[in-house]
């Protein structure tokens, strides 16, 4: 029995306030995301995909090949981590979605990337 590949996600989400224009509805956040492999065998990152949701319920999705423009490879008990932005009409939103990746036998898999918030830090909710 093949063992199923153990990744695990975090997320950290800020608020890029000197690239946000929030008079013309343009809030701009980054979010640091970890992936760390647990397992005994190595993983590949292949494709994103995100669903994300402005305060008023506007959801907007974004998939595409790898993160950063890299696919990349991650060795057991080692980690990969990249910071990106998305940008909302709202000072308050959320992103959700999930990583297609591969593991050392070819067999294509999907981590679910849990849902985080995108706010601003003065809201209060």
């Amino acid at each position: 029995m093949i063992d199923s590949p153990r990744v695990c996600i975090q997320v950290q989400s800020a608020y890029a306030e000197t690239q946000s224009l929030p008079d013309e509805e343009r809030f701009v956040f980054a979010y640091t995301i970890t992936i760390r492999n647990l397992g005994r065998f190595n993983v590949q990152l292949l494709r994103r995909y995100w669903l994300i949701t402005n305060g008023n319920g506007r959801q907007t999705e974004v998939q595409g090949e790898g993160v950063i423009g890299e696919q990349p490879l991650i060795l057991p008990n080692n980690e990969f981590q990249y910071t990106s932005g998305a940008i909302i009409e709202t000072p308050c939103g959320t992103m959700e979605g999930h990583y297609e990746m591969i593991d050392h036998a070819g067999q294509e898999f999907r981590i679910a990337i849990p849902v985080f918030r995108l706010a601003i830090p003065t809201l209060i909710n």
